[in-house]
Order: structure tokens, then C-alpha cells, then sequence
């Protein structure tokens, strides 16, 4: 297959924003009509044992357009961002072989930054230091950032337990805070490709209502047999596909610890505060160049959005 690319870098489109916005929509209608290969940025979708409740794309969906890095990793494995980067710079390379265009689609704004940036060489944690800062409680935890890490504090939500306790941790292992380490990122593939990048920052009350809906929608479409075979596997609570959204408040429910309607009320409320800071992050720290699409997306704004990402990432 001919390349369809004008001279000079080879294009890559990005689809992100936060959950619920309509990504996966758009990334299916532009794979159809630029014959794109359509690449997870999301951190929950890369683990095979969630395709329900992370969302993934059904296998019809999957059958439309070549889909990669949709799980692909198992749940008894912590996939870091430099893991994904290096798995999504890859299937990059694969997809321009073959003539096709790689559509990046998801909300992780750490992956993305990690693929086009690079990776901040932070050296390995002493794991004395990383097991005193994992006994800690949250609320001192956050406490102990504030004074070591003032910066980071500032810029961190405190319920944000897993970044809380990673800048808390590399600061008193390394005597120098994160974005120090991050300042110095290396291997970013963004000046070797010209990015088409996209941000969905949709109406947000028609977001939330879509976090709602499309969490009582996981719930009667197999989401809860799905979380049964995850548990029953005895994984350790602290590897990121035990922690997804609606992972835990499922357990609880069939735990009888909570009933049906408070379980479904706990994760809906979790999807809308999740897709409130992604909001927050893609809005404040992505390049202001960056074509940002906003209002409530329906058949028709999802076409004239493809169009458009085409033509961005096709014409020189």
C-alpha cells in the first residue's frame, strides 16, 4: 500500500479528553475515512481483564478499523507509561508501514505526555523509602508532599493517592521533586512526527449525565461478572486494574457491604470526579495550539469532526 502522506513527517491524529466525551466515536468515523489504525491511550483499557467496565470497544467496534493496545496486558501486571510508550511508539511505526494512519485515542494525559515528550530518567526508589511512604495514611501523606514538595502538593488533588505517593516517594529518594526529574524527559517520539491533535471538552453537565449513564450501562451489560472473575483471581488490591473506577464499589456491593443503588450512586459519582480532572488536565496543561471541540456531540458533530482531524493530519 502507497503511502498517503504529503512529504515531510509522518502524520499521527490524537483523539483525547475525558471519559464519556465521545472518543471512541470519533476515532472509529476517522479510522473509516482515513484508513486509520486506531491506537488505546487509555490506562484502564490496556488490561485484558476489563473490557466492560473500562469501556474498551466491543468487538464489533473492534472488527470495523485495526485496533491496538486494547487489552493486551494482563491485570497481574502494572503497565507503566514508559511500558505503554514504548508499546504505542511501536504500533506507530507499524501502522506508517502500512500506509495507514495511527489515530492515538484516550484520556491518560501522563501517557500521552510520556510518548511525546519522553521519559523523565527519575533512578530506581529505594524500597525503604517507597514502603515507609505506602504505610502512610493518605491524608499524611499529602501532609508530609505539602512540606517536602510544595509545588507538587499545589498541583496534585490530595484524593490522588497513586501521584500523591509517587512525588512524596522520589523526592525523599532522590533529594531532588519530580518535575525536577521531568524537566530533564529524553525519548519523546514528538519531533519525529507531525502531530493532528484533537481535545473533546464537551458541555459538562451532558458529560456528567454520561458518565451516569454509561456506568449503569457497564452494570447490565456484564460489568458485574466481569469484576466476579477479576476478584476471583486474588490479585494484590494495589495493582491499577484492582483500583479502575467501579472495580471497588462492585466488590463492596457483592460483598453486602453496600446495596445495589449505593453501589451504582458511588462509581457513577466516581466516573464524574475522574472526568472532572481529566478535564482540568487536558484544558490547562496541553499546548494552547491544540484544536479543542466543545458543546454535545451527536452523528453528525462526530462527522464533521472526522473531517476535519482528516484533513489535519493528511494535508501538509
Amino acid at each position: 500500500m502507497n503511502t498517503p502522506y504529503p512529504p515531510g513527517l509522518p502524520p499521527v491524529a490524537l483523539i483525547a479528553g475525558p471519559t464519556a466525551s465521545g472518543k471512541s466515536a470519533l476515532a472509529l468515523r476517522l479510522a473509516e475515512i482515513a484508513d486509520g489504525t486506531i491506537i488505546n491511550a487509555d490506562a484502564s483499557q490496556v488490561y485484558a481483564d476489563l473490557r466492560v467496565v473500562s469501556a474498551r470497544p466491543s468487538p464489533a467496534e473492534e472488527a470495523g478499523a485495526p485496533h491496538r493496545l486494547f487489552g493486551h496486558v494482563d491485570g497481574a501486571h502494572a503497565c507503566s507509561a514508559a511500558e505503554w510508550a514504548a508499546d504505542a511508539a511501536a504500533a506507530i511505526d507499524a501502522a506508517h508501514g502500512e500506509g495507514r494512519l495511527p489515530i492515538l485515542v484516550g484520556g491518560s494525559g501522563l501517557y500521552l505526555r510520556t510518548l511525546l515528550d519522553g521519559i523523565a530518567p527519575v533512578p530506581p526508589i529505594d524500597p525503604a523509602v517507597r514502603m515507609q511512604v505506602r504505610a502512610l495514611a493518605v491524608a499524611d501523606t499529602f501532609a508530609a508532599l505539602a512540606v517536602e514538595d510544595p509545588a507538587a502538593a499545589a498541583r496534585l488533588h490530595p484524593a490522588d493517592t497513586t501521584r500523591v505517593a509517587r512525588a512524596l516517594e522520589v523526592v525523599r529518594s532522590t533529594g531532588r521533586t519530580l518535575a525536577g526529574w521531568q524537566a530533564d524527559r529524553a525519548g519523546g517520539i514528538g519531533g519525529r512526527i507531525r502531530l493532528a491533535p484533537m481535545l473533546l471538552l464537551p458541555d459538562r453537565d451532558w458529560l456528567y449525565a454520561r458518565c451516569d449513564a454509561r456506568f449503569a450501562a457497564m452494570v447490565a451489560g456484564g460489568g458485574v461478572a466481569e469484576v466476579e472473575r477479576l476478584l476471583a483471581r486474588g490479585l494484590d488490591p494495589a495493582l491499577p486494574v484492582m483500583r479502575a473506577i467501579g472495580v471497588a464499589e462492585i466488590a463492596a456491593w457483592r460483598a453486602g457491604a453496600i446495596d445495589e443503588a449505593t453501589m451504582i450512586a458511588r462509581a457513577a459519582q466516581a466516573t464524574r470526579r475522574y472526568a472532572k480532572r481529566q478535564y482540568t488536565w487536558f484544558g490547562n496543561q496541553t499546548p494552547a495550539a491544540w484544536h479543542r471541540s466543545t458543546g454535545q456531540f451527536n452523528a453528525g458533530e462526530t462527522d464533521k469532526l472526522a473531517i476535519l482531524l482528516r484533513d489535519m493530519a493528511l494535508t501538509a
